[in-house]
């Protein structure tokens, strides 16, 4: 298994095949891998964590928690960089945090409102090579009926013929899809920190 590590910075999909195509140094003299190893299609894999917080002013609280029920897949084109997509979903029942009361708020009309809105999705429109094993990824999020261009960012952390492994990390504002709720004593930023692995079809 080859391990790399860089600081974070980016993204997904077209980024990973970018990643094994530019190869960062490889652990204890390993070959990199090569992009015909890292090209195929993969399903993000149960064990992944995808976790959120969300700043109270005066830094002293705020909201935190995860999602425990999520899906998605991207596909590593080995040929043509540009061909390489993601699609990744959320489900907002699944939304975990310290206390009953939280998640409830969370699940309600006020925020998520996950009785109407059962899924949260992302589709990546763009990506962009930032360093050997890091990019940035653009693409359309859709929450509660509405849909912006986000940015978030990947860094690989390991990678085998089965399986890969990377961060993601990403700011979003909740105002704009109508989760308003709590400002200006809680953040309008929803910082998500995201440790995915994904399985080899």
């Amino acid at each position: 298994m080859t391990s790399l590590r860089r600081p974070m910075g980016a993204a997904l999909p077209r980024a990973l095949v970018a990643l094994f195509a530019l190869a960062g140094t490889p652990a204890l003299g390993a070959k990199a891998p090569a992009l015909v190893d890292a090209a195929g299609t993969y399903r993000i894999a149960s064990s992944s964590t995808v976790r959120f917080s969300v700043g109270q002013v005066g830094g002293s609280g705020g909201i935190a928690g995860s999602f425990t029920k999520f899906s998605g897949t991207f596909r590593i084109d080995g040929d043509d960089i540009g061909e390489s997509s993601v699609e990744f979903t959320l489900y907002p029942e699944s939304v975990n945090s310290t206390e009953g009361r939280i998640e409830d708020f969370l699940r309600s009309s006020a925020v998520f409102d996950a009785a109407n809105y059962r899924t949260v999705t992302f589709r990546s429109t763009a990506v962009s090579q930032t360093g050997p094993d890091t990019a940035t990824i653009e693409g359309t999020l859709t929450v509660r009926g509405k849909s912006r261009k986000e940015r978030f960012a990947v860094a690989l952390t390991d990678w085998n013929r089965r399986s890969i492994s990377f961060t993601i990390r990403g700011s979003v504002r909740r105002s704009p899809y109508g989760m308003t709720v709590g400002t200006p004593i809680y953040s309008n930023v929803v910082e998500f920190n995201m440790n995915i692995r994904g399985q080899k079809r």
